[in-house]
C-alpha cells in the first residue's frame, strides 16, 4: 500500500455542507487574559506534539484600517487554550512552542497568521502544517477550514461569530466556543488525513 491510500471528494458544495451534523469543541477551554495563566498552559502545550492553529482578529470594516492579533488558539483533542494577545502578548515561553519543529501546530491560511503574530513579538516559526497544502495530496479541491471539515471529518462547523469583536472586554461563551472549535477541528481534519 503506498502512503496515500486514503480518499476523499474532490470537493463539496455549500448545500451538502450545510446537511452534515454540526459539530464544535466539547473540551476543556483555559481562556488565558492574564500573564501569570501563561506558565501552566505553556508547560502543557510544549508537551504536545500536534496543535491545532488559529488565531482571530477585530473585524475591519474601513478601508486602510487594520487591527493587531486579538486572539491566538492552540488545541489538542480535548483541551483549548485560547490567548488573548491583545491583552498579554507573546510570552517567551509560548514563542519556544511557536518556534518549535517538534511541536506541529496545524492550521489554514497561516501564512498571514504568522506574520501578524510575528507583530507582537518576532520568532521563526517552526512545526507549522498548512492543511490547504497537505489536502492537495489528496486530490481535495475545496481549502476553507469549514469544507475540509466538511470532507474530511464529515462534520459542519459554524462560522458565525467570525465577524464579531475580539478585542471585547469579555469573550462571550459563542466566542469562546468558536475560537476553539477553530483550531480544534484544523486539529482533527490532520489526524483525518495522516492516521491509518
Amino acid at each position: 500500500m503506498s502512503e496515500n491510500t486514503k480518499e476523499f471528494r474532490k470537493s463539496i458544495t455549500d448545500e451538502e455542507v450545510a446537511e452534515l451534523p454540526l459539530s464544535f469543541f466539547e473540551g476543556k477551554i483555559h481562556l488565558i487574559e492574564k500573564v501569570e495563566q501563561m506558565t501552566d498552559a505553556v508547560n502543557y502545550l510544549k508537551k504536545q506534539t500536534i496543535l491545532g492553529f488559529d488565531t482571530e482578529t477585530r473585524p475591519t470594516f474601513k478601508k486602510g484600517q487594520n487591527h493587531q492579533v486579538a486572539l491566538l488558539q492552540l488545541s489538542t483533542a480535548d483541551e483549548a487554550f485560547l490567548i488573548r494577545t491583545n491583552l498579554i502578548g507573546l510570552s517567551p515561553g509560548l514563542i519556544k512552542v511557536l518556534a518549535s519543529p517538534s511541536i506541529l501546530k496545524i492550521g489554514v491560511a497561516i501564512r498571514d497568521d504568522i506574520k501578524i503574530l510575528q507583530r507582537i513579538a518576532p520568532f521563526k516559526p517552526g512545526g507549522f502544517i498548512e492543511l490547504q497544502d497537505l489536502v492537495k495530496d489528496f486530490g481535495i479541491e475545496n481549502f476553507s477550514l469549514k469544507k475540509l471539515a466538511a470532507i474530511v471529518t464529515g462534520v459542519r462547523i459554524s462560522k458565525t461569530q467570525r465577524l464579531s469583536n475580539w478585542e471585547a472586554h469579555v469573550l462571550t461563551e459563542q466566542q469562546q466556543s468558536y475560537a476553539a472549535t477553530d483550531a480544534w477541528i484544523a486539529y482533527h481534519i490532520y489526524i483525518g488525513l495522516t492516521q491509518k
